[in-house]
This record gives C-alpha cells, structure tokens and sequence, in this order.
C-alpha cells in the first residue's frame, strides 16, 4: 500500500506559477507525479485541498543543545520544531557540552536522533578540541563518525594558521569549513550592533568589521588550500562584498544568511530590556539590510538558514546586555519570507524555495531538496492562503526567544513528510 497525495499544487520550474498535482509516494519514495485523478483504492490518501506540495526544507545551520544545554531544547523537542516549520532535514552545531569533538559526541547525536528525533539530524564536528582554537580535532575520525563539515560555530577561530591547517585538512578529504567570523578583540562586551541604537542606549557596540575582518582572511585561506569554505549567517555590508569578489575569482566560497538580517535592522529594537531582539552577528543597519538582501538575490550568498537557537525564559529575560545571544527560526522562517518577499512580488515563491532545499542540497552533497519521481519523499505541504500571527505560545520548540511576536503571516506549513512518512501535521 503506498500514499496519495491529490490535489496539491507544486511549482512549475522557471514559469512562477502553481500546477495541480497528485503525487504517489510508495517504499519512502516519490513514484508518481501526474495531472490525471488518480485511482486511489487501497492506498491511503492526503488531500492536500490546494495547498502548495514543496520539497522538504533543509536548514544548514541549526542549534539542539542537547547534550549539556537539555533546558533550552532537546534532540525531540527540536526537531518537532523542525518539522512543524516545514523541515526534514537539519544540520547541528557543535556547541553543545560536551561539544562535538569526539566520535563518542557525535554517536550520541545519531543515535538520539534515532530513537527520538522525527527529521534527519546532519551534525557538524569541531575544527578545534573543545573550541578552543588550539588544537585540531580529530577529522577523519569525526569524518568516518558521520558529520557533514568542520565548524567552531559559536566562536571565530581566532588563529589564522590554526584556520589554514583546518582548511588543509578539510581539503584533503573533500569536507567542507563552516565559518562563524568574528575577531574576539573586536566584540568584547558587545551586545548589538556599534550604531545609533548603541549609542543612544550607552551600549557597547559591534563593528562590522568584527564579521568581515574574517571573511577577508579565510577567503584568502581558502584560496590558499582549494577547500569548500562556507561562511556562517552574513550579515554585514562588508562581508557581502568580500565573497561577491572571492566568487568572481573563481575560490570556493559559498555562504548563508538568516530570515532576521533580511527583514529587521538595529532601528527596530524597541529598547533594552526586550533581549529577543539579541543575537549573534547582532541586527545591523538598514544599508546592511540591503546589502544581504541584494547579496542573496545575485547569487553572492546561497541558500537561507534559521540558525535557530533556543534559550530559557529567564536567560532572555535578563535584558540586551546581559542575555545570551540568540532567537528561534524553524517555525517562522517560511511564513516570514513568503509573506514579506514572495507575496510582495521581490521574489518569486521558486527563488525562496530554491534557497531552502535544492540550493542547501548541492552546496553539501545531500541527495534531498528536490521534487522529482524517484527521489526520497520529503515533503512539506504549505498553506499560502490563510493569515496567522506567530503566537511563540504555541512553539513546539521549547525556545519562546523571538522578536517575531504577533506578526501575521502567511505561508504555514501544514504536514511534513520525511521518507514517505508523516512526521507532523496540523
């Protein structure tokens, strides 16, 4: 017996417009796409009513605290998240505790996914033993282990020559550098952006520079080694700039940004006391904006992520200077960019999908993203139509840290599929 999906509507490739679809998914497969009512006797059927069928999203860059950090969110709880806001296939970072430096972290991770996860878990590994920037970690061990990349996300590498090793020996086993870019001398004591917010608050600001100082440098790194070099969650005017001229002379860059830079700035902070406006590159300019907007649409930056990353009521509630860096984005992440790009008419509903499966999947080898007869059926159905407003309440994930807050939208998932098996829905 395999599964019917009727009366979906999925993209016409290149022709921004919908067609109505039924879709046979049979052993966690697509095995039919077609425009003729199918004869659905004996198989089980999901009447889509309309709703747009996507390939499931894929979020590169994604925070699960667990281990160590089980009270912000959990391999369980973060994936629920995952699949409510329409993703089936995420990649971890490793700043857990213990971080993801060792085989036996890594194991942990897959097998907890296992047995509690609902939507495949890609994790990251270390570049440096406990993040330390000291020494490198074990990489053909962590490689063998099952993680998709080499990353000290949550930190900068701050050495240079420690960055070029990594980059060497990334290289040399086709494993690409996932680079959180900040100079720690440039930060200390930030907590937003240097502007006219910190200014006029008498906060420490940081400096674009702080970003880009690094995407410089590994740029010329990753020239040097000939590695996949992969920048974390842009968000300066400057970094855009440098990988907009690193691509044009042909090294291997390649890099992200998250709904929040696209769509907020520092003017929009309501104050200092509201720390779910706080995360790390902090919100910037309205030239910065612009900047990673224009970036992502000339194909300078790739592919969007949520970086989404959970924290405690009470951690947040400590106000701007003194909370954690970081806010939710797996369920709100769609329904935002529809709605404020897609529904605008600046994009076309196959650009942002594009950005949030087919794109994530060839930057990183991955055999999923795409809809198409034969491939894995990982699939969300998104409701285009109906307005909502984000209502942090009703969150699966245990993270209530958005600036988001009674925004309406539209653009709501409404069943995720992962393999052929439904994993959530409404």
């Amino acid at each position: 017996m395999g599964t019917w999906i009727i009366n979906g509507r999925v993209p016409v490739r290149g022709q921004n417009e919908l067609a109505t679809r039924h879709l046979f998914i049979e052993d966690g497969k697509i095995a039919a796409i077609g425009s003729d009512v199918p004869d659905t006797n004996g198989h089980e059927v999901i009447d889509a009513k309309g709703k747009l069928v996507s390939a499931g999203f894929i979020d590169m860059h994604v925070h699960l605290r667990e281990p160590g950090f089980e009270y912000k969110e959990t391999i369980a709880t973060g994936t629920r998240s995952a699949a409510r806001g329409g993703y089936t296939t995420i990649a971890c970072m490793p700043n857990t505790r213990p971080v993801i430096d060792k085989v036996e972290t890594v194991k942990y991770v897959l097998d907890k996914t296992e047995t509690e996860g609902i939507v495949r878990v890609l994790p990251y590994g270390c570049i440096s033993k406990n993040q330390l920037g000291r020494e490198l970690t074990d990489f053909a061990a962590l490689k063998e282990a099952g993680v998709v990349g080499f990353t000290d996300d949550g930190v900068g590498v701050q050495s240079a020559q420690m960055m070029k090793d990594a980059m060497a020996l990334a290289a040399s086993m086709n494993m690409p550098v996932i680079a959180h870019c900040e100079d720690n001398t440039l930060v200390e004591g930030g907590a937003v952006s240097e502007g006219e917010f910190a200014r006029k608050h008498g906060l420490k600001g940081i400096p674009n520079e702080s970003e880009a100082i690094h995407v410089g440098r590994d740029i010329l790194l990753a020239e040097a080694t000939g590695v996949h070099y992969h920048v974390c969650h842009v968000s300066a005017e400057q970094s855009v700039r440098l990988i907009r001229h690193g691509k044009q002379f042909g090294i291997k860059v390649t890099s992200e940004v998250c709904p929040h830079h696209l769509l907020l700035s520092d003017e929009d902070i309501p104050g200092v006391d509201d720390a779910n406006w706080k995360m790390n590159p902090p919100l910037r300019t309205p030239k910065d904006v612009e900047a990673v907007i224009a970036g992502l649409e000339d194909g300078t930056i790739d592919i969007i992520v949520t970086d989404h990353a959970p924290h405690s009521e009470e951690e947040k509630a400590r106000g701007l200077q003194m909370a954690p860096f970081g806010i939710v984005g797996f369920e709100t992440a769609f329904p935002l960019l529809y709605t404020k790009f897609v529904r605008t008419g600046r994009w076309t509903l196959e650009f942002l999908l594009d950005r949030m499966t087919s794109k994530p999947a060839e930057l990183f080898g991955l055999p999923w993203g795409v809809l198409e007869v034969g491939r894995e059926a990982d699939l969300t159905l998104v409701d285009l139509d109906t307005e909502k407003a984000v209502e942090p309440s009703e969150f699966l994930s245990k993270g209530r840290n958005t600036p988001f807050t009674g925004w309406k939208l539209y653009g709501w998932p409404s069943l995720t599929m992962v393999g052929g098996k439904t994993v959530w829905s409404e």
